[in-house]
């Protein structure tokens, strides 16, 4: 017996649908009758409403996606979603036709039953689909075409967990194809009942390639096909097609949809107009006269950065060291800088000096989160480290970022040090354009705040 990805998510589905049903009819009934929800048959009305809404909801959540692989709380987060979509549909539904009857207790006994019965439908089939594949019954023998690190990774990653239903049968060694081998790979494909061969091979191999698909279309055996190419894709890779080619996306990145930026932008302006407003009209006159206090020079420091698509802008900063009266050549600022002035170090600590940066958020030169703008010195030299900083440029720079919430800020003394750190914190900056949403940012900008009350900034 196989049961695919499909039957399994079928299998899910259903179920699920089902006891919403029984669970709405049986609410229905504990909240007044049977013969009162068949005189108000507009309530079945609302029943497939909810149906449509959950299969809607459970696909865009990916509810059904890796039943066996994923953690069980996953699941149980992405019930809870789903439940509170159902929840302010029915809430909303019985308004507009005010209903009198059905309301408060039926919506109570649909949620607690409802959530209750699909957690346990839930958990009941991770155990069946685990019990039948040590059973055997839900197995695919595999064969991995080529040796090389994909087809060994594949191997570790998929093969090596019972999650995913396969039963690795061996490789082919890609380094000895030859009539015999293709002969071998001919008679394996029948004696050991071969149901699915995954092709890795090397840029060097793929010669073989058209004679390896004709053996298993002949035995009728499952082809999937690695390229080689998969080591320049992101995580975050897209396949789709224009026209009749396929095509894949080595990078996708969320931001690149006109909605989302739009989303992002409009928040960035309200935000930054409810600080400038609210807290920048008497913070900055404030630390102003503070800095005038503590040393000659400007209020303001200004410095040309790298922006969005490789853009310079002047980015705005309390200025927190000794104002130079020539043009010295740029020197990164270390730990315990003498250059640093008494406020300037209260300032760094507690993040101030970045805050009159909402003027350029305002500007559009930056958004509040993003990737920290490079001073040109600093770009010049990040570049050595890692050819494909540009991809960094693809959003607006921010005031904080993911890497400046993990630590990630400034440079250190020791050259090898350096270059570690600063290609991890390009690394994360990578990670946030391709895993962007609405809900990072606020989380991003709630730990910022923690983090600057905290005086837990990691700032030089």
């Amino acid at each position: 017996m196989i049961v695919n990805k499909y039957t399994i998510y079928i299998s899910r589905l259903t179920g699920d649908l089902i006891l919403l049903n029984l669970s709405f009819i049986i609410s229905a009934i504990l909240a007044q009758s049977w013969e009162i929800l068949l005189q108000r048959n507009y309530m079945f009305l609302l029943l497939v409403i909810l149906n449509f809404s959950w299969y809607f909801t459970s696909n865009i959540s990916g509810l059904y996606e890796d039943i066996y692989l994923r953690e069980y709380v996953n699941h149980f987060i992405n019930i809870f979603k789903g439940l509170f979509i159902l929840v302010l549909l029915t809430i909303a539904f019985i308004f507009f036709v005010k209903e009198d009857l059905f309301t408060r207790n039926f919506i109570i006994y649909f949620s607690v039953i409802f959530f209750f019965t699909v957690n346990i439908w839930t958990i009941v089939f991770r155990k069946f689909l685990k019990f039948i594949r040590r059973q055997g019954l839900s197995i695919r023998n595999l064969l991995i075409v080529g040796t090389g690190y994909i087809a060994e990774h594949f191997k570790q990653e998929i093969c090596d967990i019972p999650g995913f239903g396969y039963r690795f049968v061996g490789f082919v060694n890609e380094d000895e194809f030859t009539k015999e081998k293709f002969d071998e790979l001919q008679q394996s494909s029948v004696e050991k009942k071969i149901d699915d061969v995954v092709i890795a091979l090397s840029d060097e191999s793929s010669k073989y390639l058209d004679e390896i698909i004709r053996i298993c279309n002949i035995n009728a055996v499952k082809i999937h096909l690695i390229p080689n190419y998969i080591r320049f894709l992101s995580d975050r890779f897209e396949v789709s097609s224009i026209g009749n080619f396929p095509i894949i996306t080595a990078r996708e990145a969320p931001l690149e949809e006109a909605s989302r930026r739009f989303l992002k932008r409009v928040f960035d302006i309200v935000f930054s107009g409810f600080i400038t407003i609210f807290f920048l009209s008497w913070i900055v006159p404030l630390v102003s006269i503070l800095i005038k206090l503590d040393s000659k020079g400007n209020v303001f420091f200004l410095q040309d950065r790298i922006g969005f698509r490789d853009k310079k802008f002047r980015l705005l900063k309390f200025r927190t060291m000794y104002q130079s009266k020539t043009n010295e050549e740029f020197v990164a600022t270390k730990i315990n800088d003498p250059r640093i002035t008494k406020i300037g170090k209260y300032l760094r600590k507690y993040n101030i000096d970045e805050l009159p940066q909402f003027i350029n958020v305002l500007k559009g030169d930056m958004s509040i989160v993003g990737p920290r703008p490079h001073a040109i010195p600093y770009h010049q030299k990040y570049v050595e480290y890692f050819e494909e900083i540009k991809l960094r440029h693809s959003v607006r720079p921010g005031i904080t970022g993911w890497a400046q919430i993990h630590g990630l800020r400034g440079d250190v003394e020791e050259e090898e040090e350096n270059k570690k750190r600063t290609l991890q914190r390009i690394q994360y900056d990578l990670w946030y354009i391709e895993n962007w949403s609405f809900k990072l940012d606020i989380q991003i900008i709630l730990i910022t705040i923690w983090q600057m009350i905290s005086g837990k900034t990691n700032a030089i």
